[in-house]
């Protein structure tokens, strides 16, 4: 486990690690990022205290597909999470595919970037405050009256559990990560807006997951629409 005082983006340092040799196992955080970004190209702040990390996983034979890191992310980042809420636990939900909402607004982000024969996941956790952005709710563990965890032991438990999950679904496959993912997820019924590839917006009810962690939703007139990628709201 590596830490720098600043870098761009975490994600980039690792994909550039991963291709010059590096193995799994390896996380590089940054106590300040400058160039950190989400899906679809959204920047990411960053914000003293918060956690920037990235850590990368090599594909190989026999592996679920690769989209499916998300699912064991999401859990993995829940998992270590709900240590530090206790009585907040419940008020914890994933959002399809990996975003984790503390009382509906985002607490985290996840993203996964393919890089030659690796996956790269960076993980952005709103451990000691959060930006305003006007157009969605977003919060921090001490906004929720959390005391914000120490970033480098939280990264140590994240590592934990990331690498147990990890080891189920090459072991076992998707279904047990499926299982904890819809646990630890907004209930059936939850209404959503998705937007897919395409840019149109569909709104439904969360209808659960397909076998290989597809977003399923339940449209007005009562069919299914299935969904691989894409970006859902809460209505």
């Amino acid at each position: 486990m590596r830490t720098i005082a600043e870098t761009g983006s975490t994600n980039d340092d690792v994909a550039a690690l991963a291709a010059a040799g590096a193995t799994e196992g390896l996380w590089l955080r940054a106590v300040r990022q400058t160039g950190g970004r989400g899906r679809h190209g959204r920047a990411w702040g960053s914000i003293a205290g918060n956690l920037h990390a990235s850590t990368p996983v090599r594909i190989v034979r026999g592996d679920p597909p690769p989209a499916t890191l998300a699912l064991v992310a999401a859990v993995a980042l829940h998992q270590v999470l709900a240590a530090h809420l206790g009585p907040h636990t419940g008020n914890l939900r994933i959002k399809w595919p990996n975003d984790l909402l503390l009382d509906g607004a985002k607490l985290s982000g996840i993203l996964l970037e393919k890089r030659g024969e690796a996956v790269v996941v960076g993980f952005g956790v709103n451990l000691a405050g959060h930006p305003d952005i006007p157009e969605r709710p977003v919060t921090s563990l001490p906004a929720a009256g959390i005391a914000a965890p120490e970033p480098a032991m939280f990264l140590s438990d994240l590592a934990e559990a990331f690498a147990s999950w990890l080891g189920r679904w090459r072991g076992e496959g998707l279904a047990p990560v499926r299982a904890r993912w819809l646990a630890c997820a907004f209930p059936v019924g939850t209404p959503l807006v998705a937007h897919g590839g395409s840019g149109e917006a569909l709104e439904g009810l969360f209808d659960g997951l397909e076998q290989d962690g597809a977003l399923r939703l339940r449209l007005a007139d009562g069919s299914r629409h299935v969904m691989h990628a894409g970006d859902v709201f809460l209505l």
